[in-house]
């Protein structure tokens, strides 16, 4: 359940409730918005009857959430959150673009693709450090190594580092060189990982699972803030479907359905989702037309030899002509780029 306070209550007020709570063991989750309080309370609701919290000073009403997705519900958070990394904020008006290639492979791959997408109006460098690849075979990334080239890009360029963190004994080293973390779709449901995840306070950018519902893409993200972490990023990068003429199904009406369940900011991945770099265009501006708070993009200096995913990537050169296409795309929603 959410304890909504009054506008304007009191401190004092807000411990009054909080200390009740925890006297009958609920856990607290916090929200201070601009205008009001919100208190969210995890457990036995049947126990709060008894607690008499409407007729606490300073408690506007009392909230019973009926959604398994508790904190990341809209009824725990009206306002949208907006995540503020080193000024840049996302879910704002201004869409946030994170670009760069699939992978790290080499100094002076990341180090022209950073200048580049810079250039070309991006916030967010993306690369992976490591990747989970269907076949053991494929190339597995340079790990730490690649995790330092991408902390070195930041330091020429000011740009924050997103990059995909694996298993739960990668955190702290994953951490230590990025801005956000990523888990990628395959780790969705990677409950372990979630749960050391939600002990950080770094953003954590959550990717929809290859067969996952809305609902259990919103419950993976209330691993994470059930944890403490409410800096979480939702991305949707297409869906299994019995479609074969694309890597994946995009699916943009997730978009609005999220916006109007949840308060969290939601960005999409049209290489990942359409695995086609002829489409990676249409679906940018589809998924800013529907809503979407950013995109993230895969962009290689030479698509033709990238160790992964090189169909789908764009080259610096389309790249930017896509941003200059994409400012008037935002600007026609209302938004900026």
């Amino acid at each position: 359940m959410i304890i909504v306070m009054n506008p304007g209550a009191k401190k004092e007020q807000v411990d009054d409730v909080l200390a009740r709570l925890k006297q009958v063991g609920f856990g607290i989750h916090l929200s201070e918005g601009e205008t009001r309080t919100v208190i969210g309370a995890i457990g036995d609701r049947t126990r709060a009857h008894s607690l008499g919290l409407e007729a606490m000073e300073g408690v506007e009403k009392v909230v019973p959430i009926s959604k398994p997705f508790k904190l990341v519900s809209r009824e725990f958070r009206q306002e949208n959150t907006i995540i503020n990394l080193n000024g840049v904020k996302i879910g704002a008006e201004k869409l946030i673009v994170m670009a760069g290639p699939c992978a790290v492979e080499s100094k002076e791959q990341v180090k022209q693709i950073a200048a580049s997408i810079k250039e070309a109006g991006a916030d967010v460098l993306r690369g992976g450090a490591y990747k989970p690849r269907t076949s053991p075979y494929a190339f597995q990334g340079m790990e730490e190594e690649g995790l330092k080239l991408l902390a070195e890009a930041r330091e020429k360029t000011g740009l924050c580092i997103v990059t995909e963190v694996v298993n739960p004994q990668c955190v702290p080293l994953v951490e230590k060189y990025s801005d956000i973390l990523q888990v990628g779709a395959r780790n969705m449901q990677n409950f372990h990982l979630l749960r050391e995840l939600g002990q950080t306070r770094k953003p954590v950018l959550l990717k929809r699972g290859l067969s996952a519902t809305i609902e259990e893409w919103l419950m993976a993200a209330e691993y994470l803030m059930s944890g403490g972490n409410y800096n979480v990023i939702l991305c949707e990068r297409g869906i299994r479907t019995f479609e074969t003429y694309t890597r994946n199904t995009l699916d943009l009406s997730a978009i609005p359905i999220v916006k109007g369940l949840s308060h969290l900011p939601v960005i999409v991945d049209p290489s990942h989702g359409t695995g086609q770099r002829r489409l990676v265009s249409s679906m940018c501006k589809a998924a800013i037309a529907a809503g979407a708070d950013g995109l993230m993009i895969e962009v290689h200096p030479d698509p033709e030899r990238a160790l992964c995913d090189g169909p789908q990537s764009l080259n610096p050169g389309q790249f930017k002509e896509l941003m200059q296409e994409l400012g008037r795309v935002a600007a026609s929603v209302d938004r900026t780029m």
